[in-house]
């Protein structure tokens, strides 16, 4: 049938598709279609700022199948490609003409011209085969099926080398700490790893255990400025190797260990404990497990600290527990076996498991600053970025990124740090009665 149908055709269909999506999106944006043929999709729409699909098979792949995934895959492999502009405007475009107008999709099919876009319905997409993707990686967030090393492993070690093109120069990968909006990314970053020693109340010569140490940034940190003796673990071979040749760098060894290995495998007892970004891994199911395991690595009048990423709450439980296409895009390609739940919940399972909760602080528009930047820094370094790590994987962190910094800046994504400790006897508290010395400034140990 398809190759019954002339390219003329085609290009007459594809204009009255969008000429028909125009009057309902209304964006500043035009299209640019295979042959060169421009179509504005709003009344202020110029040629210098647009989207170019690459073949008709593009369109009728989309018409077909309408969903997130398939427009992900199509933008990942090069059929659609964003001009003069970037995907986090994009998307701050489109989340506010869709406020404004408070469209909706049965908006875009009142009137739809099917008759007419028929030649396109026809035309065949070539098969997209990606190279960078986890099947059924929804059921990897079932415990009789998760292997979290796995998971983990192919999350973070897409190269070191492609981190450090958007991280800042300590590879911190997680929300930074802005004490003004305008601060540099490392300034921003080396203000966190300050405020969570403070808010652990590291003093010199006691043990602290950071599960989920990543490169290796507050370790030592924690050791350099605050005197402790500090070990992490994580799961990252590539995390691993960097760590460890850090540490030696900086002449650590005798007060910084990293090991290769599982949270649940740790023994022995720690006076401070910090949990970084990882819980988003362990699956609300494990939650239990996860918090049991570390009360049961804190010293009595222990502090410990649990930073990460949450959704907002929903009224009904069935609703919360449903995945959304972006969350299925996100598990498939980009972090497979995450889990992200509300903050009321879990600060509930950390006190069902002994903890007594003294502080929690929200930093939503911290981590939307922080994504913003690693999206910009990235995208300048971007032959780089495809030289390292191709460009597939290199536009899905891109989108990735774009995605993650408008959730974060709208607010159906959180950032909660919270404050815990295990209380050795009632009415007693390791704790200052204010929290005067978190905000006093500086590095160094709270006094």
């Amino acid at each position: 049938m398809s190759v019954l149908i002339s390219e003329r055709r085609r290009l007459d269909a594809a204009r009255r598709l969008f000429g028909h999506l125009a009057a309902a999106i209304d964006i500043p944006f035009s299209l640019r279609l295979w042959d060169g043929t421009m179509i504005p999709l709003g009344r202020e729409a110029t040629e210098s700022r647009y989207f170019s699909v690459s073949g008709p098979g593009v369109l009728g792949s989309l018409l077909r199948r309408p969903s997130l995934d398939n427009l992900f895959r199509h933008y990942v492999s090069g059929h659609i490609e964003v001009h003069g502009s970037d995907l986090i405007a994009c998307l701050e475009i489109a989340r506010s003409k869709k406020k404004q107008a408070n469209l909706r999709l049965a908006d875009l099919r009142k009137g739809f011209p099917w008759a007419q876009v028929l030649p396109l319905l026809f035309a065949r997409d070539e098969v997209i085969q990606l190279g960078h993707q986890v099947e059924g990686a929804e059921a990897g967030r079932k415990e009789t099926k998760r292997d979290d090393k796995d998971l983990i492993q192919f999350h973070y070690d897409t190269s070191n080398a492609f981190y450090e093109l958007f991280l800042d120069r300590e590879m911190v990968y997680s929300c930074g700490y802005f004490t003004d909006w305008s601060n540099s990314l490392d300034q921003a970053q080396e203000d966190k790893l300050d405020l969570i020693c403070r808010k652990l109340r590291l003093r010199a010569g006691e043990s602290f255990l950071d599960i989920g140490s990543g490169w290796g940034a507050l370790l030592c940190h924690a050791a350099r400025h605050y005197g402790v003796r500090a070990h992490g673990v994580t799961l990252s071979q590539a995390q691993f190797d960097y760590a460890t040749d850090k540490i030696e760098r900086l002449g650590l060894k005798d007060r910084v260990t990293v090991a290769l290995a599982d949270y649940m495998t740790l023994e022995g007892a720690y006076d401070k404990i910090a949990s970084i970004g990882m819980y988003e891994h362990v699956g609300i199911a494990n939650y239990e497990a996860y918090f049991k395991k570390i009360r049961g690595l804190l010293e009595d009048d222990g502090i410990f600290l649990n930073h990460g990423i949450t959704r907002r709450a929903k009224r009904k439980i069935e609703k919360f527990g449903k995945i959304s296409p972006g969350k299925q895009v996100i598990l498939k390609y980009i972090f497979p076996g995450s889990e992200l739940d509300h903050i009321g919940h879990t600060l509930q399972v950390m006190e069902s498991c002994g903890f007594e909760i003294h502080d929690v602080e929200g930093l939503r528009l911290h981590y939307g600053r922080t994504c913003r930047l690693w999206h910009d820094r990235l995208a300048a370094r971007r032959d780089e970025a495809i030289a390292s790590v191709g460009p597939e994987r290199y536009r899905m962190w891109i989108a990735y990124l774009a995605g993650v910094t408008g959730a974060f800046e709208q607010g159906p994504l959180h950032l909660f740090q919270a404050v815990a400790t295990k209380r050795s006897a009632k009415g007693t508290s390791p704790l200052p009665p204010t929290r005067d010395d978190l905000y006093r400034g500086g590095t160094g140990p709270a006094v």
